[in-house]
């Protein structure tokens, strides 16, 4: 019987990938669970001159017209570079935005952090 091979798991941002750091509703702290992540993409970045991308997403309650989830979005973004910042990524090197509720039927309560070259 032959045993399939696994299937890999993305390498968060080792070949140009992003990595997704998700929330808890409502939540802007930084999940535990993703300081490994976002470790291994603040020394993969420390040898390049790349630009990062946060994109931030957050659910709507409905009754703030959006501006709500923006602002949350925003903090978490937030939460995310200062982490990196911390880690050695010059601020100069990361772009934020916070985009509210996504549009596109993917998941929301999310940050995205993606390299995006120079």
């Amino acid at each position: 019987m032959v045993t399939p091979p696994p299937v890999p798991t993305p390498a968060p941002a080792s070949q140009g990938g992003i990595v997704t750091v998700a929330f808890s509703g409502g939540q802007s702290e930084l999940p535990g669970d993703s300081i490994p992540a976002l470790d291994t993409l603040a020394q993969q970045m420390a040898n390049t001159e790349d630009r990062l991308q946060i994109r931030a997403y957050a659910a709507s309650s409905g009754s703030d017209g959006g501006s709500g989830a923006r602002r949350l979005a925003l903090s978490r973004a937030l939460a995310v570079r200062a982490y990196l910042i911390d880690r050695g990524i010059r601020s100069t090197r990361i772009d934020v935005r916070a985009l509210g509720t996504p549009t596109d039927g993917s998941p929301v309560d999310r940050v995205e952090v993606a390299p995006v070259g120079r």
